[in-house]
């Protein structure tokens, strides 16, 4: 399984921005796929998650401007994120796990500048 994400750049405040992760994988279902994200000094973490059922949850700080889906044939994971903000600078991972497997993407850079 590789995930190839893209998209990310730099984007002024209350700009938008689409990422794309792209799964290559012999398997034909994925379980949940999510997006996370790293800034410089902090922690990795969860930003939106998707389960093959549709199910999705957010981190609280994105609710409202950020949306997660699936399209493709479900083999591509977005994150479109609307209304940047400059604390939603960091790297975003793409996750995608199978059974008790986990894989991640490259990581993608997005920088909101004011």
């Amino acid at each position: 399984v590789q995930l190839q994400a893209s998209g990310g750049g730099l984007v002024q405040v209350g700009g938008s921005r689409r990422l794309s992760c792209k799964i290559f994988s012999s398997f034909s279902v994925i379980d949940v796929m999510a997006w996370y994200r790293q800034a410089p000094g902090k922690q990795r973490e969860l930003v939106a998650a998707i389960t093959p059922s549709g199910s999705i949850n957010y981190v609280d700080s994105v609710k409202g401007r950020f949306t997660i889906s699936r399209g493709g044939a479900e083999n591509t994971l977005y994150l479109l994120m609307d209304s940047l903000k400059p604390e939603d600078t960091a790297v975003y991972y793409c996750r995608a796990q199978l059974g008790t497997s986990v894989y991640w993407g490259q990581g993608t850079q997005v920088t909101v500048s004011s």
